[in-house]
Formats: C-alpha cells, sequence, structure tokens
C-alpha cells in the first residue's frame, strides 16, 4: 500500500514539473521574439535598427536629387510604384550644394543624385582629400556610379540684343550690354558657367560688380528668369531647356567647361540601403534610360 501512495505522489510531482517547464519555453519564445512556430518575428527589430522591412511592409525611401531632375524622376516613380507598390518614394529636389549641407546636417537620405562630382567627393572618403576637406565619409562603399551625362547650354530670352552663341555672349559681356543669369557658386551649373567664362577670359566678380550677372539658387531658377525675359540669356542645363519649352542656341563644348557628369550613390545613413540600391539599379534600365533620354540626358560611356 506504502508503495502505491509513493507512486502516485511520484507521478504527480512529475506532472507538476514538466507543466511548470513548457510555462518557461512559452515566455522565453515570447521574450525573444519568436512566434510559435519558432520562427523569429523582426518587425520590431527592423524598425529600430533601420535594416530591411519584411515582405509586404511599406517602406518610405527618401531620394535627394538635383533640381534638373525633376520631371523625369517624377515620371519614372510611377513606373516604378508599379512594380514595387510597396515602396514609397519621397523626392528632395534642390541644388546639389543645398542637398549635400542638408546631408551633412543630418537629414535623412537613402539615395542621393547629384548633379555634378564636387558634391558628390565632399562626401565620400575615396575622393581626394583636396576636395573632401573635412573627411566626410557619407558615401556608403561600392554603391557609387556615374549614372546621367548633361549638356550645358545657352539660352536667350526675347530680347533686343542678338545673340546666338557663347562666342556673342562672350562679346556682349565685355561690351557690358547684356545681363547673364547664372547660378551660384555652390550650384553645379554655375560652378560649370564660371569655367565657361573663365574660358573667354571673364572676370565674374568684376562682372557682377557691373550689374551684368544676375544669379539663381538652382538651376530651375535660372531658367526662370530666361523664360519670363528677366535675362538676356542664361546657362543651363539642355534637359531644364527641354521643359521649360526654351530652345538651346549653343552647347558648351568638354573645352569649355568639362563633361556633365550626375553621380548617385546611397547614403550611409539610409534607413533601407537594399531599397535604395534596388531603386538605384532601377534607374539604370532601358525602360528609364529611354525617360532620360527624352529630355536630353545621355547615359555615361563606360572607359
Amino acid at each position: 500500500m506504502r508503495k502505491k501512495v509513493l507512486a502516485v505522489l511520484l507521478a504527480g510531482t512529475m506532472a507538476l514539473a514538466m507543466g511548470a517547464c513548457g510555462q518557461g519555453n512559452g515566455t522565453e519564445t515570447s521574450g525573444t521574439g519568436e512566434s510559435s512556430s519558432g520562427e523569429t518575428d523582426s518587425t520590431e527589430t527592423d524598425s529600430e535598427t533601420g535594416e530591411t522591412a519584411d515582405e509586404g511592409e511599406e517602406v518610405e525611401l527618401t531620394v535627394f536629387a538635383a533640381a534638373s531632375l525633376t520631371e523625369t524622376l517624377t515620371d519614372i516613380s510611377e513606373l516604378y510604384k508599379e512594380e514595387h507598390p510597396e515602396v514609397s518614394l519621397v523626392f528632395n529636389f534642390d541644388s546639389s550644394g543645398t542637398l549635400k549641407t542638408q546631408i551633412q546636417e543630418g537629414a535623412v537620405c537613402d539615395l542621393f543624385i547629384s548633379a555634378g562630382q564636387t558634391q558628390m567627393d565632399q562626401m565620400d572618403s575615396t575622393a581626394d582629400p583636396s576636395v573632401n576637406t573635412e573627411g566626410l565619409d557619407l558615401v556608403l562603399e561600392d554603391s557609387r556610379i556615374d549614372i546621367l551625362e548633361n549638356k550645358v547650354v545657352l539660352c536667350v530670352s526675347d530680347s533686343s540684343v542678338p545673340l546666338e552663341t557663347f562666342d556673342d555672349m562672350a562679346a556682349a559681356l565685355k561690351e557690358g550690354t547684356i545681363l547673364l543669369g547664372m547660378g551660384n557658386s555652390d550650384v553645379p551649373v554655375g560652378q560649370y558657367t564660371r569655367k565657361i567664362l573663365e574660358y573667354y577670359g571673364l572676370d565674374e566678380e568684376k562682372l557682377a560688380a557691373d550689374g551684368l550677372i544676375s544669379y539663381g539658387s538652382n538651376v530651375k531658377e535660372v531658367t526662370t528668369q530666361v523664360s519670363e525675359g528677366a535675362v538676356d540669356c542664361g546657362v543651363i542645363y539642355c534637359t531644364d531647356a527641354y521643359s521649360a519649352g526654351l530652345t538651346a542656341s549653343d552647347y558648351a563644348t568638354p573645352e569649355m567647361c568639362g563633361q556633365v557628369i550626375y553621380p548617385a550613390a546611397v547614403m550611409k545613413n539610409s534607413r533601407h540601403p537594399e531599397e535604395a540600391q534596388a531603386f538605384l539599379d532601377f534607374l539604370q534600365t532601358d525602360p528609364c534610360m529611354e525617360i532620360f533620354e527624352q529630355v536630353g540626358f545621355s547615359r555615361v560611356e563606360e572607359g
């Protein structure tokens, strides 16, 4: 009889122990973010670390892009939305210099597309220290690529001054008979214009002091000055001339201002680096390049 009582007590004790053990495993599973099937639920972790979101979860991708890309990227975003409805593209269009400053000051940016190499170099740790003077390291390694080439053009307003070429512009500036629209010194199109003035032996500071230059904070402002007749002529990109319905009177040669190359790169502070890279890859596909080429951009030739 005593043996039977001991057997019953032992069986009860083992049942209680197994129940407690099962409850302990359930608490640990919940605490580590695992589901009942043992698979990790990473939604909370992703939102905190900025890693790639779960499949089906909407991602907001912030793209900083030169103002001259406004129309083309807006069109391309519609194509991308059709293929990737889970990605919401948010664009910040402005001069490359302004965008670079915003990124440097901590603005959230997943992908940066500049209208000039200088602004990208100033944030790239692999760039020449004479350009990246602050030693910034904001560009994600191996993501940078030269994506597009543009052209610098001369556009003439409905001015009574006869102008057709850059030679005409230079001669008129020397005579002091025209008002030229150009970008500020921190704007790529302004930097290209400065090189053109130097090519013709013109002193920008003297021209500005003589009231012969009207500045714009980005290429869109210069384009508007020409469209509204606020200046006699302006130096802009052929893509902006196309978008504004302006005729390019002359094209700057590489000897005048070099090539106009647009670099793009994923930023190190990107919350969604994989999605940013995926969109950058998409921009290099044939359908996107067709949209770029329609307004005057061209592919950057390798070599």
